[in-house]
């Protein structure tokens, strides 16, 4: 795979977003974590993963300089792709850990919440949240759901609105984090989680992950296709197309200097 580095542990897997500095998110990007999800789940060497990034980036969301050059056709199958592995992602039945190396905003965000326990990198720096509506991305009822779960309907309610992007204390206040780890103890800290979640019987610590995601799962919209069309059409606005042109006029501007 381009995207993804795979590692086989004793017991588990860990799965490393592994596209240029900063793991932004595009079609084949999500087509590659499909891919190694659905053969992890089907394995059964494999009890758990662990979804981790690079240093200084678990993943700093869609990769917009690329999305914004795809047509018509190729956006709708991309945020229904993207939303298919989110479904497929937060229906997860293994523990499932993240390990955030670093930025983890908005898609970057949109990965994270779906797995049991999230341990982030230490630094006033890094950031993680839902921003979408900061970058005129339409965000899907799913996503709404997945914040409240861990977040709790007010806080995240305040939080999608505003589109705020929450530095490590701030996300361990409100939930969004389980531990903040120094940058080069991240990976060990989500191992050290892992092995303690394989002493279990496999048996009943799934059948307890079921039960505790019930409702959760109960609410999800499992139709991908219908629950990201919003953001398909909305991506076509042209006051939302004049906004992010000057994004990327500008993001591309920066890389080159």
């Amino acid at each position: 795979m381009e995207n993804i580095n795979l590692i086989k542990k004793e017991g588990y897997a860990i799965v490393q977003m592994n596209r240029g500095k900063v793991n932004a998110i595009n079609r084949q990007m999500v087509l590659e974590l499909q891919k190694t999800f659905e053969a992890l789940a089907l394995d059964s060497d494999t009890k758990g993963v662990i979804l981790t990034g690079q240093p200084h980036y678990f993943s700093a969301g869609l990769d917009l300089i690329e999305l914004f050059q795809y047509n018509k056709e190729e956006i709708t199958e991309f945020f229904s792709a993207f939303g298919s592995l989110y479904l497929q992602l937060v229906q997860f039945k293994k523990p499932f850990i993240s390990a955030i190396t670093g930025h983890s905003p908005a898609g970057g965000t949109v990965l994270a919440v779906t797995s049991d326990n999230r341990y982030m990198a230490q630094g006033e720096k890094y950031v993680i949240g839902l921003n979408e509506v900061a970058v005129n991305i339409q965000i899907s009822q799913n996503l709404t759901e997945i914040y409240a779960f861990w977040m709790g309907d007010g806080l995240s309610s305040r939080y999608i609105l505003e589109g705020k992007l929450l530095n490590g204390d701030e996300a361990l206040a409100a939930g969004l984090v389980d531990e903040l780890v120094p940058l080069e103890n991240v990976l060990d800290r989500a191992e050290k989680k892992m092995r303690h979640y394989l002493k279990a019987d496999q048996e009943i610590l799934l059948n307890t992950k079921a039960k505790l995601r019930k409702h959760l799962w109960d609410k999800l919209d499992l139709d991908a296709e219908n629950s990201l069309r919003e953001a398909s059409e909305l991506w076509w606005k042209p006051e939302i197309r004049a906004k992010m042109k000057a994004y990327v006029e500008s993001f591309s501007s920066k890389k080159k200097s």
